[in-house]
């Protein structure tokens, strides 16, 4: 009987895996042609917030699903290197979601840059002229930019992304507008700030105040009743829908009885997306620089909306898992457990609407040995941040000190991101070594962030062999990871030093998962000690080599080429 209840976790991958699992032999062939095994999407496997395989991409620098919106606003000037738009779009996003390209790689979460309507001018910051092709420069929160794509875009997105078990985390801003620009005027003083400067000193002078010059930060503090902009509202009437627009503020602030003060505006606009499309969760940007209330105010209406969501399509809901909001506090690592420490004060983000925060941390302690950064990471989250999580990552989109910034060893970071407790994010590219130190010509090198976010590199992935090969290791650790909660939400024990084995076993209501892990493994015949967690005579899979094994004298033996086992139940 408690077999059985491990198969709660792995069935279901197994009924829909076709590929036939080889009998115990003494050599196990290197797969040759794995890289075009498409694994189909599985809903119902058990999914957990603490445990997901969330892939961040730049929705500009992913995939081009259609040219036809490649051009919009008169977008022409020359930009910078990699400052400009270069055809992403959410249409790109769909496609590889039908391609099995996320399911492959055993993703269950997508974040996505912001989609709303950009500034339609560029500016220049220091680091040459820039467009709004990252989509943190907001004109409109009410509407999408044509570069991305179009609502009707968006909602197919979603829907194929949830047919396919995979939940769709929004990134949004509240703290600031898109730039100033010849082509876009400045909200109005009551809206937003213009200075000071943030010098990061205290409280205040984070939260009160603009990220970098000519950005200007929205007055989310302030519960001052604003009225919305001319221009906004003389855009709407252009488009045909001021009097819809309008109609739903009018319902939205009848309802909640808050003041039209800026940052509600902003949170009715944003919580509309989790209303009309099912918007699972969101990521959170510049969570430090805004008075944290408005982030419990933005939880509760987002959760609003999607049981709102829930009840009027009950037929599209993949589980019972609340709202999801994890937060980017710049610098936060998780060392810090709850709080975040502005000097002059501390705040507990956790207890303002946020499941998971950010961690800024594993880049560094990715350079130490496999069990430091395990044990320490299962110790903290179960303690001080129990019942709580973190994102971890070793690249991102600002993050101009990653791990490995010049892609030296890929299958060491997949491990390490991979295998950490805690929920991971693959940075689109992570899985193919995409290149984070891009240059323009030798007169004008590429500056600042901007060489974090090339294209992504499908043709190396399609042609080089060493790219597929790396891509393989990524999709058979992320694939194993999904099936199994205890990887990501596990208990983490360590079961031998020498070769380094590790168990993770996680037990919540009927769901009981555990596997056996062995990274650093020597090549060809390989003994890993497993007793007192797997008994004699249970029979085992290595998901890595597919292979079939028996626990004997507590342990199991392995003959292949490979450094590293995943165990399973065998079913």
């Amino acid at each position: 009987m408690k077999r059985l209840l491990y198969a709660v976790v792995v069935l279901s991958i197994f009924i829909a895996c076709k590929e036939e699992r080889k009998e115990i032999i003494e050599e196990v062939p290197v797969k040759t042609d794995s890289i075009a095994t498409h694994v189909e999407p599985t809903k119902n496997l058990p999914f957990t917030w603490e445990a997901a395989n969330i892939y961040f991409l730049l929705t500009d620098r992913f995939n081009n699903g259609t040219t036809e919106n490649d051009l919009n606003y008169d977008r022409t000037e020359p930009t910078g290197p990699l400052r400009g738009f270069m055809g992403g779009d959410i249409q790109g996003i769909t496609k590889k979601i039908e391609e099995g390209y996320f399911s492959d790689l055993g993703i269950n979460a997508i974040w996505f840059t912001p989609v709303v309507e950009q500034v339609h001018g560029s500016t220049d910051e220091g680091t040459g002229n820039t467009y709004a092709y990252h989509g943190y420069w907001t004109k409109d929160w009410t509407a999408l930019d044509p570069n991305f794509g179009t609502r009707k875009d968006l909602e197919k997105m979603v829907k194929t992304a949830h047919k396919h078990g995979i939940r769709v985390l929004m990134d949004v801003v509240l703290n600031h507008t898109g730039p100033v620009t010849d082509e876009d005027e400045a909200w109005p003083e009551e809206w937003i700030r213009t200075s000071p400067t943030c010098d990061f000193t205290s409280y205040e002078t984070t939260v009160e105040c603009t990220l970098v010059e000519n950005l200007p930060d929205v007055r989310t503090e302030s519960n001052e009743a604003v009225e919305l902009p001319d221009a906004l509202l003389a855009k709407w009437k252009e488009e045909g829908r001021l009097s819809q627009e309008l109609d739903e503020l009018q319902l939205f602030f009848e309802r909640t009885g808050y003041p039209r003060a800026p940052r509600y505006y902003i949170i009715k606009w944003l919580t509309d997306y989790v209303n009309h499309l099912g918007i699972d969760g969101f990521r959170v940007d510049t969570v430090k620089h805004v008075n944290e209330n408005a982030w419990s105010e933005l939880y509760k209406e987002a959760s609003f909306a999607f049981e709102n969501w829930k009840k009027m399509h009950p037929d599209k809901v993949l589980d019972d898992q609340p709202f999801y909001m994890v937060g980017e506090v710049y610098n936060y690592g998780i060392s810090n457990g709850r709080e975040f420490d502005f000097k002059d004060k501390k705040v507990d983000y956790f207890a303002h609407g946020f499941k998971s925060l950010i961690n800024f941390e594993l880049k560094e302690d990715a350079k130490k040995d496999y069990e430091s950064i395990f044990r320490k990471y299962d110790k903290i989250l179960r303690s001080q941040l129990n019942g709580k999580s973190v994102v971890n990552y070793l690249t991102s989109h600002d993050d101009g000190h990653p791990y490995d910034i010049e892609r030296k060893d890929p299958i060491r970071a997949a491990n390490i991101l991979m295998l950490t407790p805690g929920a991971s994010q693959i940075y689109y590219g992570d899985e193919t070594a995409r290149s984070l130190t891009v240059t323009g010509t030798e007169d004008n090198p590429v500056q600042g962030d901007a060489s974090l976010r090339s294209f992504m590199n499908w043709e190396e992935l399609d042609t080089l062999p060493k790219t597929k090969e790396i891509f393989e290791h990524w999709k058979k650790l992320g694939t194993f990871r999904r099936k199994h909660l205890a990887v990501g939400a596990g208990i983490h024990k360590r079961l031998g030093k020498s070769p380094y084995v590790f168990s993770r076993s996680y037990a919540e209501g009927d769901i009981k998962d555990k596997v056996v892990i062995g990274l650093d493994l020597p090549k060809g015949k390989k003994s890993l000690w497993v007793k007192g967690f797997f008994g004699d005579g249970t029979k085992l899979y290595d998901a890595y080599s597919d292979t079939e094994v028996v626990v004997q004298n507590g342990k199991v033996i392995l003959e292949n080429d490979y450094n590293i086992a995943l165990l399973e139940h065998k079913e």
